[in-house]
């Protein structure tokens, strides 16, 4: 899944020029090895969509260190994230899943030790 294209991409009456020029951050392209990392992360999410998907698991469960609420991340967005961190070093702004069911989502770990006991298994 990829994100929707913006409806004012290239409207010079877009109503955020205005918000994008407070944003003064410049983002560095990731270190290789923080690149490496993203890279084994995208390769665990689909291995871990290949395992569990077919048990229902919709995705990955987060705690987010902003607001301590848990984030429910389907596998596509996890995906687009992941993928955005490769190319633009930040992760974009997405709508949270609408009133996800929590036991359709894991934690990284669980789906780590998952992949690890279908492996030894």
């Amino acid at each position: 899944m990829t994100l929707p294209p913006d409806p004012f991409a290239g409207d010079p009456d877009d109503p955020a020029r205005e918000l994008a020029a407070l944003d003064e951050t410049v983002r560095e392209p990731l270190v290789p090895a923080d690149r490496e990392q993203v890279l084994a992360d995208l390769q665990d999410v689909e291995v871990f969509e290949a395992l569990l998907a077919p048990r229902g698991i919709k995705g990955l469960m987060a705690l987010c260190d902003d607001c301590d609420a848990p984030h429910y991340l389907s596998w596509d967005l996890l995906r687009a994230d992941l993928r955005s961190l490769l190319d633009a070093g930040t992760v974009g702004a997405h709508e949270p899943a609408h009133e996800p069911d929590p036991g359709d989502y894991v934690s990284w770990d669980y789906a780590r030790g998952f992949v690890d006991a279908s492996l030894e298994g």
